[in-house]
Order: C-alpha cells, then sequence, then structure tokens
C-alpha cells in the first residue's frame, strides 16, 4: 500500500469551490487546489448529466497538463429539471424565479467525478444523480429563506447543507455528499483502488 503522507502530495483538487475543498478535508488527505479556467456553458444539444461528466473531465485535465505527475481530482454539478438545466442563480431575483419553479418538482442533481494522473495515463470518471422533490413553496417562505441563507452560487438555489435543507420534501441517492458537490463515497473507492489507504 502507498503511504498517504507522502503519495498526497501530490494531489490536487482542480476546483477554487469552498464546497468542494471542505469535503475533501474530510479525508486527511494532503492537497492543494488550482483553479483551471474551462468554458462551462453547455454544448448546443447536450443532456446535463453530459454537460457535467465533461466539465469535470475538462477540469481535471486541464490540471493534468500543468502537472502531470500528480493526481487530479474534477467535478461538476448540473441541476437537471426534466432534461434543462438549471445554473447558479447569481442573484437575489434570479433565485427567487428559480425557486418558485422549482417549488413541487424534482430536481435531478448530476455531480461528475473525474480523477486522472497524466504520468500515469491513469483516467476515472464516475456520475452520482441525486434525486431531489423541493416541497410547494410559497413566496414568504422564499423571503423568509433568501434573507438568511447565502444561495446565490448554488444551482437551483438550495443550499442542501445549510437551510437550503428546509425547503425539501425528499432527498434519494446514495452518497449526501454528492449533493454538496463532490462525490467522497465514488472519490474514496477510486482513489482505494489505486493504492491509498483510506482510512
Amino acid at each position: 500500500m502507498i503511504d498517504n503522507k507522502h503519495y498526497s502530495q501530490g494531489v490536487i483538487l482542480a476546483s477554487s469551490s469552498a464546497y468542494r475543498r471542505s469535503l475533501l478535508e474530510r479525508l486527511g488527505l494532503a492537497f492543494r487546489t488550482w483553479a483551471p479556467e474551462v468554458d462551462e456553458a453547455a454544448l448546443p444539444g447536450e443532456a446535463p448529466a453530459q454537460t457535467a461528466t465533461r466539465l469535470a473531465r475538462a477540469k481535471a485535465n486541464a490540471a493534468a497538463e500543468r502537472w502531470p505527475q500528480s493526481w487530479i481530482i474534477g467535478s461538476d454539478q448540473v441541476a437537471d429539471v426534466e432534461g434543462r438545466a438549471v445554473g447558479k442563480p447569481g442573484t437575489l431575483e434570479n433565485a427567487r424565479r428559480q425557486l418558485r419553479e422549482l417549488s413541487g418538482r424534482t430536481v435531478r442533481f448530476h455531480t461528475a467525478l473525474a480523477v486522472v494522473h497524466g504520468a500515469r495515463a491513469r483516467a476515472h470518471e464516475r456520475l452520482v444523480t441525486t434525486p431531489v422533490v423541493f416541497r410547494h413553496l410559497d413566496d414568504a417562505e422564499i423571503e423568509r429563506y433568501l434573507a438568511r441563507e447565502h444561495a446565490l452560487d448554488c444551482a437551483g438555489s438550495a443550499k442542501s447543507e445549510g437551510l437550503g435543507i428546509s425547503l425539501l420534501a425528499r432527498l434519494g441517492g446514495d452518497d449526501p455528499t454528492a449533493l454538496v458537490g463532490l462525490p467522497l463515497i465514488a472519490l474514496c473507492e477510486v482513489l482505494r483502488g489505486e493504492g491509498f489507504e483510506l482510512p
């Protein structure tokens, strides 16, 4: 097996997301972060799950070009309502609009993972989909939520690891960390397969 203290010096999280960084810290690996410049726009005719997978791969590959001797972790998430991608709101007005639209509906959060090592020509991809059912929300609930939770950088405006959990009727899926942005169960499976000792 591989000594993590030495081995993990070559782990890079190809993301600027504080949520993904916090999740990866749970594994106790030493790593550094780097934010690749990747155009996150969907391609014409591309399904949300395909977008997430392509972007996770692109982020990991961009970092692998710079650090071919390192293990690179890339991830991306796209929210999907009946085949249509729902992005980060960016503004309060957009967040209000999103939450009104999502009220009472099921949203599928596709979270893609890519783990690559350029020099070893190793590449792994996983896609974890989490169905989320929103409660029927009235305008007062939406306003109270947005006044208390900063959710403008979360797809669908619902930060499930915070107050956004109160907006939901039901969660599906096998890995709650996938919904936050980095599927740790799948990541641990990949890393163990490559010789990491977890735990």
